[in-house]
């Protein structure tokens, strides 16, 4: 199964897909991903993705999501703009609807568990997994923080504490 674009990318039914170890592949570009595109700062680019089926080794269905491609985020030091390279790979239990998810499934880093909707939306799946992904504060490794209007320095509050210490000649009181 391959498709272009967010058109009706649908899973009837996600368990039998995970159990008969079935693979889906896309792009989809990044502007068509509305939730992503609004914490970014451009929604430029493309992003690949592939769903694969299996059945672990305790024999229950998951699904293997990865997805790949440069997004462009917001540098939260100077504000500009922040090529990231996107490589996400997720491990999803699949879980009947109405069934609760086990305690220890919770606890387990390595995967996570989903509920096995009808015509489950890959894209939204894809689209979901990579906001969980996105790091919390980007930043570049060298930029330097905007300065104030007119190119002046503030002084940090700070600033003059330090300057206290450094006059008591290091005695502690």
């Amino acid at each position: 199964m391959s498709q272009q674009g967010h058109s009706q990318v649908k899973l009837a039914d996600p368990i039998k897909f995970a159990r008969d170890a079935r693979v889906a592949r896309g792009e989809v570009a990044v502007a068509e991903l509305g939730r992503l595109v609004d914490v970014l700062s451009d929604g430029s680019g493309m992003v690949s993705w592939v769903l694969q089926g299996e059945l672990g080794e305790d024999r229950k269905p998951r699904l293997l999501l990865s997805a790949s491609g440069v997004l462009q985020l917001r540098c939260q030091r100077c504000l500009g703009g922040l090529s990231w390279p996107l490589e996400l790979s997720s491990r999803l239990l699949v879980v009947p609807v109405g069934q609760p998810i086990p305690d220890e499934e919770l606890e387990d880093d390595a995967q996570d568990a989903i509920e096995a909707v009808a015509d489950m939306d890959v894209v939204a799946l894809v689209e979901e997994e990579i906001l969980l992904a996105l790091p919390i504060a980007p930043r570049h490794d060298d930029c330097e923080v905007p300065r104030p209007r007119g190119g002046d320095q503030r002084k940090s509050p700070f600033a003059v504490l330090a300057g206290l210490k450094g006059r008591d000649g290091g005695h502690e009181a």
